[in-house]
């Protein structure tokens, strides 16, 4: 709308606002259940986005987490290096093995202890990708009765322009399959 009163406006708006200050009974049923369907697709779409993006911050913690179980074993592995010496410097000829063998008794202390860091990174990394792979899930259901929704919206029009009743059944029951989806995605199934 412009400042001077003007005001231009697409065929299908001018549809709408023509059915809904009209006598046409059809054309304002059709009006009203595209604007309740178009309010459920942008809350489904929403939810779609939402989880999809949860579903990545969540993909992101498990390689955060597969890093740090990796430095982890890398540590370990520098351990081992260093038991490994210790180990091959007792037996060496002129050495002290009472010192070489407190440092392999030392090393596999400290080994263990990194091991058990390193299996609890990883677990956790594991625990992070079922979640990332419970979102993924959820979001394809939430871009489904999106589609589904807007499938429905789609043929809402069509059958306001060629005025057919089964059409709008039609519309009717693919939204109904969109809101059940979005149904089964709410309750994570």
């Amino acid at each position: 709308m412009s400042d001077h009163g003007f005001h231009v406006h697409g065929p299908h708006d001018h549809e709408l606002e023509h059915a809904a200050h009209g006598s046409d009974s059809f054309a304002s049923k059709i009006a009203v259940m595209t604007a309740i369907l178009a309010t459920i697709g942008a809350l489904f779409g929403y939810m779609g986005g939402a989880t999809q993006a949860d579903a990545a911050m969540f993909k992101n913690n498990a390689a955060i987490k597969k890093t740090e179980a990796s430095n982890q074993w890398n540590y370990y592995q520098a351990k081992s290096s260093k038991q490994n010496l210790a180990e091959l410097a007792m037996v060496l000829p002129g050495a002290d093995p009472a010192k070489y063998k407190a440092e392999v008794d030392r090393y596999k202390v400290e080994k263990a202890e990194i091991k058990l860091e390193a299996e609890k990174l990883e677990a956790a990394s594991a625990e992070w990708d079922k979640r990332s792979d419970g979102r993924m899930h959820e979001h394809h259901r939430w871009a489904q009765s999106t589609t589904a929704i807007q499938v429905a919206i789609a043929l809402a029009a069509i059958a306001l322009l060629t005025r057919k009743l089964w059409m709008q059944y039609a519309s009717l029951g693919v939204g109904g399959i969109g809101i059940v989806l979005g149904a089964l995605a709410w309750l994570h199934i």
